[in-house]
């Protein structure tokens, strides 16, 4: 989630520098740095089930799986964003420190305010990593995703999925149900 800018433009390296120094994260557009706010309980909880998810699955195979905290840099689109999930399998970012550039995998845990942004214009910069085969976009309020896969000729395709589905990921060759992103996310009013 975004907030407003918060400084003038920045160069990237500009950006890595400061960013560094900063107790909360930020991302960085065209030279604009952006203040993140804090998530929900329940967009925490989806975030660290799929982690751990395909953590689990991914072991022992080259592929790592990155949470909230690591950037992902899109180069052409000159930004840096902070993924909820993110697999690289790409050996060009074993010995990665500050950011990963091969990704073959994001998802998105969704929030009111943010949704827009990360249907809109964040897949619009996501879109130009050429690594990148899959996006998952995961509904925090109801039992719902959306997954676009790049196909052979290179245009994203839409599967939605519902309560009782089970996800695919083709990327990474792992099939789970829905249920299992949502558990212990408890629904109600607290």
């Amino acid at each position: 989630m975004l907030a407003n800018a918060e400084i003038n433009y920045q160069s990237p390296q500009e950006y890595l520098n400061w960013e560094a120094l900063q107790e909360f994260r930020h991302e960085y557009l065209d030279g604009q740095i952006l203040a993140m706010t804090g998530g929900t309980i329940a967009h925490n909880l989806i975030g660290l089930n799929l982690a751990t998810l395909l953590k689990s699955h991914l072991r022992g195979t080259g592929c790592r799986v990155f949470m909230a905290d690591v950037k992902v840099k899109v180069a052409l689109a000159s930004s840096f964003h902070y993924p909820d999930v993110m697999v690289s399998c790409d050996d060009r970012d074993q010995e990665a420190v500050q950011f990963i550039q091969f990704p073959c995998f994001i998802a998105e845990v969704l929030s009111p305010s943010a949704e827009a942004y990360d249907r809109g214009e964040k897949f619009r910069r996501y879109r130009q990593l050429p690594s990148l085969m899959e996006y998952l976009l995961i509904d925090s309020n109801k039992m719902a995703v959306d997954l676009f896969s790049r196909n052979s000729q290179g245009r994203w395709e839409l599967i939605s999925y519902e309560e009782g589905d089970l996800l695919s990921l083709e990327t990474i060759n792992w099939e789970c149900s829905l249920a299992s992103f949502y558990e212990d996310v408890i629904r109600g009013k607290k």
